[in-house]
């Protein structure tokens, strides 16, 4: 798909963990892939906002707002908007079952699709053990993990003075890690349970900044990914197909030129 062409019309969109008020939200891009997305519902599935880092320090340049300002207007013009928060954003979770200028609040949700598949929709940070019971050492986490995207920033200016597009750093150093990686298996199972035993047929989710879509069992596991480091998202289709769009792929792909061959001699 072609980042050029016409807006694709599409049922339901997914995203999740745009963490805007930091310097390493991809604030920008995500824009740019609403301008390409017309959707009729929109689920923002956590950590929209990263409250804990704008408790430190403010951090809130014009493009965060343009993404706030561009998610109202589509809920004036009768998008549906469900915001079910995550960690960073938590303290939205006081206001569960209110709205916001047209925008849904909930702790969680269940998405049917048109082929009538009943997926859970949740942030999933309250399976992540570090989270939940050593919030602490989630915030130590969370120190090293801005000082990777402040690498991953810089890292990218060199990229596209090069030439080069969009690389996620930070995400490539993340899945180096043997930890991380058998982190990543646990949480999928233990999201994955949380979902069969609600008797649904899938899970979507967000936290860990890990697109997926793979089985786990009898249950489609389902992952937005995230708008810092790998600028994903998910889509469902009007004939209900589930599709994760790499859009940081999609702007890649724009930056090759095509080598143009010289004809042959005579």
């Amino acid at each position: 798909m072609s980042a050029e062409s016409q807006p694709r019309c599409v049922r339901t969109l997914f995203v999740s963990d745009l963490h805007l008020g930091t310097r390493g939200a991809q604030a920008e891009m995500f824009l740019d892939f609403l301008k390409h997305h017309q959707a009729d519902t929109i689920y923002l599935v956590g950590d929209i906002v990263d409250c804990w880092r704008l408790k430190r320090g403010w951090y809130w340049p014009q493009s965060h707002n343009d993404v706030v300002q561009k998610l109202l207007r589509q809920s004036r013009k009768g998008v549906r908007i469900v915001y079910v928060p995550g960690n960073h954003d938590e303290v939205l979770r006081d206001y569960t079952g209110t709205h916001f200028g047209g925008i849904e609040v909930v702790h969680r949700a269940v998405h049917t699709t048109t082929e009538g598949k009943r997926f859970l929709i949740i942030h999933g940070d309250e399976f992540d053990v570090v989270v939940r019971y050593a919030k602490w050492l989630a915030l130590l986490g969370d120190w090293a993990y801005v000082f990777a995207l402040m690498l991953n920033t810089y890292f990218n200016v060199a990229r596209r003075k090069l030439g080069f597009g969009y690389w996620s750093l930070s995400a490539w150093l993340k899945l180096k890690v043997k930890n991380a990686v058998n982190f990543i298996g646990e949480f999928e199972n233990a999201v994955s349970d949380e979902a069969r035993q609600s008797r649904v047929d899938g899970v979507i989710c967000g936290h860990i900044h890990h697109a997926s879509d793979r089985p786990i069992g009898d249950i489609r596991y389902l992952n937005c990914g995230d708008w810092v480091e790998s600028c994903t998202g998910l889509v469902e289709h009007h004939d209900g197909r589930l599709e994760i769009i790499d859009w940081g792929a999609v702007k890649r792909a724009e930056t090759i030129v095509p080598i143009k061959q010289e004809p042959a001699a005579a």
